[in-house]
């Protein structure tokens, strides 16, 4: 028996300071178990307690009064699935007669409590079908991205979602979007994760860093264009503007509306081209936005005009020619002058890291998910890369970007700096790139001081 209790005591002791250092590790050996048997036995009662249950159906009471049974308690959901994942639990329920997915929703919170774990979100799949996803432990304090991920084209993982699954940022259906945040909130590593995730596709990647390029410069040898100032800035957006007429004379010309034309091969935009006449997608990434949109003399405001026009041309007509807007920012509001209100509701996907203030918050979700302003500002300083992500849909959820250095991104960019396609329209703004300086191999001793 001693033999026992001390294997016993080693497993406790083994558990418990797995689930102190490694809370993935004891998820996966401890955890998954006990969380799955506290959900089955718990359930009927817990479902009771949140009011998510419905009393029995009227051929229920006839048939246990026919039959002198006793009469039947209330109903919960169905469990459809358990499914367990390497973060937490993935519950899929079927709605009773007079349920609705809303009230699975309201109850997420009572849901966690009950179940002890970490948190607790659903979603509806479809008519009377919910899934409920439950994460087990903090998966946004140490952010770890699984090996399986979908790469498909134009489709980026970039965070992790606090429900453990991983957030993409698919060009395909969130054409633009806006990132917003204060210093040190870790908008440049979601960034640095964005062009990462780019380097490897076969796309172009345009950048307009007005800090005298000192976030996106290092990583110039992937990008095709780059602008350091708002001068230059100005001809770039000039210049895609331009890429973008010739694009949609290519796709005019490619239409061939007759007849014997299946529907389906009508060319709409460029991935209803043939593959060999496809242009190349152009991302571009804007680094603090207020730089482009502030003036202190005429001769500025005329050149601000003229930046926010051509991006706000971008926004309502780049997605059929292929152009992507990433907009990034510490504030976007209407204080930055006419027309940025106009471009803001062209910005479908928004992301907030921490802000310092409401109304900072409200620019990025006041117009599309209310909900998430209390989110956006209640963000601790001291995990930077927490952020708020939602789209006009209304959805909204908290997410964490994987640390990446400069280094790495840096790495990841010249690793792939061939793929940089060279576009015709913007072959004088493609960035000069020198040869890098040699490191010596020995550090250089000043020499002594004569009198």
């Amino acid at each position: 028996m001693l033999w026992l209790s001390v294997l016993g005591l080693l497993v406790v002791v083994t558990a418990l300071m797995l689930r102190w250092r490694r809370p993935a590790w004891y998820w996966l050996t401890f955890g998954v178990t006990l969380a799955a048997l506290r959900v089955l036995f718990r359930y009927a009662s817990v479902m009771d307690a949140c009011g998510l249950t419905v009393p029995p159906t009227r051929w229920r009471l006839a048939l246990a009064r026919a039959t002198n049974r006793p009469v039947p308690g209330p109903r919960a959901p169905r469990i459809l699935r358990l499914r367990p994942t390497r973060t937490g639990l993935v519950l899929r329920l079927g709605l009773r007669p007079g349920q609705d997915a809303f009230d699975v929703a309201a109850s997420c919170d009572r849901l966690r409590h009950s179940f002890a774990l970490y948190g607790v979100t659903s979603r509806e799949l479809r008519s009377g079908v919910v899934e409920v996803r439950m994460t087990g432990y903090d998966v946004l304090k140490r952010v770890q991205m699984p090996a399986k991920r979908d790469t498909r084209r134009m489709r980026v993982p970039v965070a992790l979602r606090e429900d453990g699954a991983v957030h993409y940022r698919d060009y395909r259906a969130v054409p633009h979007a806006l990132t917003l945040g204060a210093t040190e909130s870790g908008k440049s590593v979601y960034q640095r994760n964005l062009v990462a995730g780019l380097a490897s596709q076969h796309v172009a990647l345009v950048g307009i860093d007005c800090k005298q390029g000192v976030e996106l410069f290092p990583l110039a040898r992937r990008f095709s264009a780059l602008a350091d100032n708002p001068d230059t800035a100005a001809e770039l957006l000039d210049a895609l503007v331009a890429h973008m007429q010739d694009v949609y004379r290519l796709i005019r010309a490619e239409q061939r509306i007759t007849a014997d034309v299946p529907d389906a091969e009508i060319a709409a935009d460029i991935w209803d081209l043939p593959a060999d006449l496809r242009p190349v997608p152009v991302v571009v990434l804007v680094d603090e936005v207020a730089e482009l949109a502030l003036f202190a003399n005429r001769e500025e405001e005329k050149r601000r005009d003229r930046i926010i026009t051509a991006l706000a041309r971008l926004a309502q007509l780049g997605r059929a020619a292929g152009i992507y807007l990433e907009i990034c920012g510490q504030r976007f509001g209407s204080e930055l002058g006419k027309g940025i209100t106009m471009l803001r509701a062209q910005l479908t996907g928004r992301t907030a890291h921490r802000v310092n203030d409401e109304s900072s918050a409200n620019m990025a979700f006041g117009d599309i998910a209310p909900d998430a302003v209390l989110a956006a500002i209640q963000i601790p300083a001291d995990l930077p890369g927490i952020a708020i992500t939602g789209d006009s849909t209304g959805g909204w959820a908290r997410i964490r970007a994987p640390h990446t250095s400069l280094r790495q991104a840096v790495n990841t960019c010249n690793r792939y700096a061939d793929l940089a396609p060279d576009l015709p329209a913007l072959v004088p703004f493609r960035p000069a790139l020198g040869s890098p300086r040699p490191i010596p191999a020995t550090p250089v001793e000043s020499a002594p001081a004569t009198a």
